[in-house]
């Protein structure tokens, strides 16, 4: 019989730094102002985060690839703090007559510093950045190019916070295992069916990316014991960018993060900081325990849900008119929704890392393609 001591502190260890690292402070009325719109980023035809995704993203495209570059442009140029990784894989696709179709997923993370690997707990923001290849020429703007530029502006409004509060902390050896959290945001490849939705046809890079991270181990007696388990909430943007839209409560274990968007929702609205008009997004607030129903929408988080990861998804339903519509462009998007969106999502990362005492900070940290480059991605490593 094995000694049951180590396992039982390992164990013991895990709750508290759980319970200690979900920690969620609400914002002041002085720092939610303080979080910046998108403005000209989200311009459809020139804006910096959001145009070069407003284009087919069909899996192994050029297109996909160039919005892959996109990505590894912005956090190399603007947030080289943050630690990139891709993870690749590929898969017969047996409507298509079993090509090889590849699939690549980016994974951003931001680190306290000084952590080590199995020690940081994280937010996961994510979306898919794929798009349909039929009808030809889909873009797909709410699905989901409008999301995954609203994490990238998570990402840079959140930045000089972070960087400001983890210096502090270094300054004042503040190293408590409270602070161990850390941002994560993942791009997904491969959502959209080739044929026709199905558990084999779609959520190809999800399916993946869940299984590589469950059998990505750490150290012995790590915090987390594997990449997976890093993952304390997975926040799903998916179908943003339509206007009035409406967002149930999808599972009861995660129904009070979506309290807490609720809150942020009304207060953003309260202090005139939405540009758009009409009724609360987040309506389903006094839900009965018999209502739940995430089960029915199929999406990336199931391969993770179904491996044991909180997921807080937002997604309307009913799902918006232009879904799946040669109409979901970026002409059709409403842009106040969609800046709004852009900063309610920011607004809870950052009550999720207590910055509310660092808002409204400027970066310092930029560099300049000329000065160190950006390399394309060619080749790509695994995770």
């Amino acid at each position: 019989m094995k000694d049951g001591l180590p396992f039982l502190l390992y164990a013991l260890s895990t709750l508290i730094s759980i319970g200690l690292s979900t920690a969620y402070t609400p914002l002041s009325d002085e720092a939610l102002t303080a979080i910046p719109r998108p403005g000209d980023a989200f311009n459809i035809n020139k804006g910096k985060l959001l145009s070069p995704i407003l284009q087919p993203r069909v899996p192994g495209s050029p297109g996909s690839t160039a919005v892959l570059n996109h990505f590894a442009e912005f956090f190399g140029n603007e947030l080289p703090e943050w630690t990139i990784t891709y993870q690749n894989s590929s898969t017969k696709v047996a409507v298509l007559g079993n090509k090889e179709m590849p699939f690549v997923n980016m994974i951003a993370t931001r680190d306290p510093p000084g952590s080590k690997p199995g020690e940081v707990g994280y937010l996961t923001l994510v979306a898919h950045y794929d798009s349909l290849i039929k009808p030809e020429g889909f873009i797909g703007a709410i699905d989901s190019a409008a999301p995954c530029a609203m994490l990238m502006h998570t990402a840079k409004s959140l930045e000089a916070s972070l960087t400001k509060k983890w210096a502090g902390m270094v300054e004042a050896g503040d190293h408590e295992f409270e602070e161990h959290k850390g941002l994560q945001v993942i791009l997904l490849d491969g959502e959209e069916a080739f044929d026709t939705w199905s558990d084999t046809d779609s959520i190809y890079g999800a399916k993946s990316l869940a299984a590589e991270m469950e059998s990505t181990f750490h150290p012995a007696l790590s915090t987390y014991h594997n990449a997976l388990s890093t993952i304390h909430l997975f926040v799903l943007l998916d179908l943003l960018g339509s206007r009035n839209p409406k967002v149930p409560s999808y599972f009861k274990v995660t129904h009070w993060a979506y309290k807490k968007m609720a809150d942020l929702e009304k207060r953003l609205r309260d202090h005139s900081l939405f540009g758009s008009s009409g009724s609360a997004w987040f309506y389903d607030l006094d839900k009965s325990n018999d209502r739940w129903m995430g089960g029915m929408i199929g999406d990336d988080h199931v391969p993770f849900m179904a491996k044991g990861v909180d997921v807080l998804h937002l997604i309307p339903s009913p799902f918006p008119p232009v879904w799946h519509k040669m109409s979901d462009d970026g002409e059709h998007l409403d842009m106040d929704t969609t800046e709004d969106w852009s900063v309610l999502v920011t607004a809870f990362a950052a009550e999720w890392m207590d910055l509310g005492d660092y808002m409204g900070v400027k970066s310092d940290h930029k560099r300049s393609t000329s000065e160190e480059g950006v390399e394309k991605i060619i080749s790509k490593t695994e995770l």
